[in-house]
């Protein structure tokens, strides 16, 4: 098991392959999502233990930090979308809903034809965008990158419309969470604290600390610190800013604290990522 760090080295935060993508890939992971659109029959993966043989015009859904691996693919026999992890920790809508999202890996073109060919159109449009277009590439690719997770996200919440509707995940609860990860996200430059998110919700800590790890399958010192290491990854790009400044401004206490979260989430160190970053400009 390895971990693979990503380099966006054409446009920042998207990339797709079409041509020459592995007919392997041992087990690993890393921080970013991946997509993939099966184009010929005989592929086998694994992702985390489950095991899929899709069929063509089938999709796989690979989510941050999930292990997985291509055991086999015919030459040329997938397209690969992969983004980085901040397109979805950093949108409330998606972070509140990542707890069920992330449960959907596989979407048969046979059960869901009409699901199946919305995604694939927009893995089609997100390819020539990627490839063909002059201005605004990175946002009109990451357009077509939300466009498609509104519609994961739509199927997958009608999907647990039964786990929704319960006591435990119920309306008001999505509202807890999505406020409190609005909070966060808006203020997690701050000295904010758990207690302090809890009463914005109006829940007691113990309560609020229950619900959002359960929703988001993170503790809130982790989330609130990959939402930190994301807004430092923003500033790193800025040369003017030292990354003591990068460390502080994205709400870090101490350089030790960033530097020791920044590669456990991305797996180098700040001044690694920027060295990697400034080769590809």
């Amino acid at each position: 098991m390895e971990k693979e760090i990503i380099n966006y080295s054409y446009i920042h935060g998207v990339a797709i392959a079409d041509k020459n993508v592995p007919t392997s890939f041992p087990s690993h992971w890393h921080n970013s999502a991946e997509f993939t659109l099966i184009l010929k029959n005989g592929c086998r993966y694994t992702i985390g233990d489950e095991a899929f043989q899709p069929e063509v015009g089938d999709l796989l859904f690979v989510w941050p930090r999930e292990l997985h691996e291509i055991r086999y693919a015919p030459e040329d026999g997938y397209i690969l979308l992969q983004f980085s992890s901040g397109l979805v920790e950093s949108n409330t809508d998606i972070a509140t809903a990542i707890r069920f999202l992330s449960k959907c890996h596989h979407l048969s073109a046979k059960e869901e034809p009409e699901l199946a060919k919305q995604i694939s159109d927009y893995i089609y449009e997100f390819n020539n965008t990627y490839n063909n277009e002059q201005y605004f590439i990175e946002t009109k690719c990451k357009i077509i990158v939300y466009n498609i997770l509104l519609l994961i996200g739509e199927y997958v919440m009608k999907e647990h419309r039964e786990l929704i509707g319960n006591t435990q995940f119920s309306p008001a609860t999505w509202n807890y969470i999505r406020t409190a990860c609005s909070y966060i996200s808006e203020h997690s430059s701050e000295d904010i604290s758990q207690a302090d998110v809890a009463s914005v919700t109006g829940l007691s800590p113990f309560y609020f600390s229950k619900i959002f790890k359960e929703y988001t399958q993170m503790s809130f010192p982790a989330y609130l610190a990959n939402i930190r290491v994301q807004n430092a990854i923003n500033l790193l790009a800025s040369e003017d800013l030292s990354i003591t400044d990068c460390a502080f401004m994205a709400g870090f206490q101490s350089t030790t604290t960033f530097n020791k979260l920044f590669r456990e989430a991305i797996g180098c160190t700040p001044r690694e990522y920027r060295k990697l970053h400034s080769a590809t400009q």
